[in-house]
């Protein structure tokens, strides 16, 4: 995920370096990478992918958020395996059962989203935090307003001409664009009060392992179904929904867009390299 020449990873499963390289993603701009849960498919690839960083000469340090009992697992394939690294590996532990901010810095936060899996289970909701609004360069030029005021004005301040004339801070720029927002979703059985917890939000990835025909297994093994994906983004007001985490059983996953869309019309199926764009 990339926010503002930012580049996250949420979950690392094998073959995570083989599709960075494809997607052509600069591997010195990843600082901070986000495990859901502790499950092959999403952390077996980030012992090898800490030590391709090491092999590549890294010297930024690498964040790594995820359950504490990962924790000790990783720092012992690391003294097997990476033992003489340039650059140093932060290891955040965290709580799954709380929704609470994880990551933070000037332009988005990260919380947690407690989930309900067969093991301790968390999402993850990126914020974008508010832009300043845009100066509008005519009235900026009409009034002949210096450039060294532009910040001032964008932070809230309005404009005093020579004879005495105020311009409000309103005449003076435009709206910015509304923050956005993406939330992560995987693995999860269907939670009905979810969508309370990402209220508002741009875009959801939520899991859809199963169709309609498998809500049996849905319930037993801790997954959602498609129809079950797009009633949280229903009922969270979200403008988009995409669907991933199928399985194997469904040779054409149009199936499961198909049933999304009989609760959510605004739903798409991810697959490899596909970019959205949030």
């Amino acid at each position: 995920m990339e926010v503002r020449d930012k580049l996250f990873l949420v979950d690392c499963g094998e073959g995570t370096q083989m599709q960075l390289r494809k997607a052509r993603s600069h591997f010195a701009r990843l600082g901070h990478i986000f495990i859901s849960h502790i499950h092959g498919d999403h952390c077996f690839g980030l012992i090898g992918l800490i030590s391709t960083f090491g092999l590549l000469g890294r010297t930024a340090k690498l964040h790594v958020y995820a359950h504490a009992q990962l924790g000790g697992i990783l720092q012992s394939q690391m003294d097997l395996f990476c033992r003489d690294l340039d650059y140093e590996v932060v290891f955040h532990a965290i709580d799954a059962s709380q929704q609470q901010v994880i990551y933070e810095d000037r332009s988005l936060t990260v919380e947690t989203i407690p989930l309900s899996h067969r093991l301790p289970t968390c999402g993850f909701l990126f914020r974008e935090k508010p832009l300043l609004p845009h100066i509008r360069r005519d009235m900026i030029d009409f009034y002949q307003i210096p450039t060294s005021q532009i910040l001032n004005i964008k932070n809230g301040q309005g404009w005093t001409t020579a004879d005495g004339t105020v311009i409000p801070h309103e005449r003076l720029v435009e709206p910015a664009a509304p923050p956005r927002s993406y939330a992560y979703c995987s693995d999860t059985k269907y939670l009905p009060t979810l969508h309370e917890r990402i209220k508002g939000v741009t875009t959801l990835y939520h899991e859809s392992t199963y169709g309609d025909d498998n809500q049996v297994m849905a319930d037993k093994y801790y997954h959602s179904t498609a129809r079950q994906a797009a009633q949280v983004a229903r009922d969270a007001g979200a403008n988009h929904l995409i669907l991933g985490h199928y399985s194997s059983r469904y040779t054409d996953e149009r199936v499961l867009l198909n049933q999304a869309r009989e609760v959510f019309p605004n739903v798409s199926l991810a697959d490899e390299m596909q970019v959205f764009d949030v």
